[in-house]
């Protein structure tokens, strides 16, 4: 007699719907807060220029250094949906105390503790989702965590201009509160749908790139410093861009906004298709073609003569981030086989390290020109590509 095996099927489809919106509401409490961070401390706070320039560079640190501490935690105790719950409370606590406190010194507190324990929430959910993957369907891991990746990315589409319509509703007191909410509904979400999963074994086998059983520190270290160059660009040029049509190419500063969205909505499919493909084409390669299209790209973009050669490479840009971003995340988890909160947080803390790096260096092309953004944002792509070329995996026992 055969056996209906299709509602178990659905089942095991629908078991993601869960993970899906602790992405989507982890994606919108950043998203509506992060690009009017800014102007809340300018308007809002009234912080002297040093005092923003202190917390943007506090802020990042310490949600660096907390993310590596529970990224590390989670991989030595099966508690990883009790980390997530507590994450998605102190975001609860932290944008509900920012909706009303407008005292500098305890909002640096605040960032600098119960944000920053916020912030290993991100991390946290691939280390989950890597887990979840690894234990009941490993072959299509990557596929997994890129399909979440751009869950998280809907998220920041939709975002920014949520917040904009908060924020001319209400003000930030709005924006802040519409963060806590979504927190809020992510800790219930991990409480009450997600399973508490055992630590995932960790294999004696090689990775699928030819890795040992972990890697070694000076691959992992020349790694992020690959990722760290890569994903500098990504900040510096967003930054630069509506300066850079200004200033070099003559053109209305608004049209930065056409230029991001063509890359926004391109990204999307581009990351599934990756993560798809991921089942059947190992990730270095994939890595590495990726890298390459950030060189194209912002060579492309140094030399450009107006908007509308931007607008046409935007194809090449969005392979990069999708690449960069997306298969990223599950390539640097195959070099810490059974530690995915380690390696998961050891990616995502190069994006706001290369953020920092990139502060300087806008303010060096405000010295020298806005092209030269774009100038140092190739040279910093094949740096990156070279140095993932010379970490090579070892070979297979």
């Amino acid at each position: 007699m055969a056996v209906d095996t299709r509602p178990a099927v659905r089942a095991g489809r629908f078991r993601l719907l869960p993970l899906g919106v602790v992405f989507l509401t982890v994606g919108l409490s950043t998203a509506v807060v992060l690009p009017f961070l800014s102007l809340f401390l300018d308007r809002e706070v009234h912080a002297s220029p040093l005092r923003v320039t202190v917390f943007l560079v506090v802020a990042p640190l310490s949600g660096v250094v907390a993310s590596a501490l529970i990224g590390r935690l989670s991989d030595r105790l099966p508690i990883r949906r009790a980390l997530l719950v507590g994450a998605a409370l102190a975001g609860v606590v932290g944008a509900g105390t920012t909706a009303y406190v407008r005292d500098y010194w305890i909002l640096l507190g605040l960032t600098a503790t119960a944000t920053a324990l916020a912030n290993s929430l991100f991390p946290q959910s691939f280390a989950y989702t890597r887990a979840l993957f690894d234990r009941d369907d490993p072959t299509r891991a990557a596929f997994g965590v890129s399909l979440m990746r751009t869950v998280f990315s809907l998220a920041w589409v939709a975002g920014p201009a949520l917040a904009a319509v908060l924020l001319e509703a209400g003000g930030f007191r709005l924006v802040y509160g519409m963060a806590a909410v979504m927190y809020a509904l992510a800790a219930l979400v991990a409480a009450f749908r997600l399973e508490e999963l055992p630590l995932p074994a960790r294999r004696v086998a090689g990775d699928p790139d030819g890795a040992a059983p972990g890697a070694s520190r000076l691959r992992l270290a020349s790694t992020a410093l690959a990722f760290v160059l890569l994903q500098c660009p990504l900040t510096l040029a967003v930054q630069a861009l509506p300066l850079f049509i200004d200033a070099e190419l003559d053109d209305d500063p608004s049209r930065a906004g056409l230029v991001l969205g063509l890359c926004a909505a391109l990204e999307i499919p581009l990351m599934l298709g990756l993560g798809a493909l991921t089942a059947r084409v190992r990730l270095r390669p994939l890595i590495l073609v990726g890298a390459a299209c950030g060189v194209a790209y912002y060579a492309t973009a140094a030399t450009a003569p107006g908007v509308a050669v931007l607008l046409l490479a935007q194809p090449v840009n969005a392979l990069f981030i999708a690449a960069v971003s997306g298969v990223g995340i599950a390539y640097v988890q195959d070099l810490l086989p059974g530690e995915p909160g380690r390696a998961t947080t050891l990616f995502t803390n190069t994006f706001p390290i290369g953020a920092m790096l990139a502060g300087p260096l806008l303010g060096l092309s405000a010295q020298v020109g806005y092209r030269w953004a774009y100038g140092m944002s190739t040279a910093l792509c094949a740096a990156g590509l070279l140095v993932l070329l010379l970490t090579r995996p070892r070979a297979r026992a």
